[in-house]
């Protein structure tokens, strides 16, 4: 809970210095690529959680992962590393990344569905997130098969499930209630 508040406080930071210098979409940018490398590599993580790595190490992985970053990220990763705090760099862009997109309006939308949406599909939702919520959203595509058909709709904390397996449990429910 500490590193979570601690990170929203380094990413509201961040940002209110990036829209100064008017930057903060291209601090966007690197905090989408950092929080996604991160996300995706099971050894970066656990270099940049252990207390074992020297911090000249992480610094020289990181430079070497994330070269063509902004100044302000390279800023901020060393301030992370000198507050001994490089652990939450992860957490960090995940905040920037959800405190931009309210800055700009914007939201994303979680669609989870059994096979990948079409492009008219996604057209479809964005309208409907926008007619629903009043404003814009970026689509983020979910494939799980278990849902077997239909779709779940995750936007910030709302959720529709509209799925075939969903429908299947509830007729399930009410079999077995009567």
């Amino acid at each position: 809970m500490a590193g979570s508040r601690a990170a929203v406080r380094y990413a509201k930071a961040v940002l209110s210095l990036a829209q100064d210098q008017n930057a903060a979409e291209a601090v966007n940018r690197d905090m989408k690529l950092i929080s996604e490398t991160i996300s995706q590599s099971d050894e970066l993580r656990q270099v940049l959680q252990s207390p074992v790595v020297r911090s000249s190490d992480k610094k020289s992985v990181l430079s070497s992962v994330f070269s063509k970053v902004s100044a302000n990220t390279e800023n901020l990763i060393d301030t992370l590393i000198s507050n001994k705090r490089l652990a939450l760099l992860n957490e960090v862009a995940s905040s920037y990344v959800q405190l931009f997109d309210q800055l700009r309006g914007s939201q994303i939308a979680k669609v989870t569905t059994a096979v990948p949406l079409t492009a008219d599909l996604k057209t479809k939702v964005l309208a409907k997130v926008k007619e629903l919520t009043g404003k814009d959203a970026e689509i983020e595509n979910i494939i799980d098969e278990s849902i077997l058909g239909g779709f779940i709709l995750r936007v910030g904390d709302t959720q529709y499930n509209a799925s075939i397996a969903n429908k299947l449990d509830k007729l399930k429910r009410e079999f077995t209630l009567n």
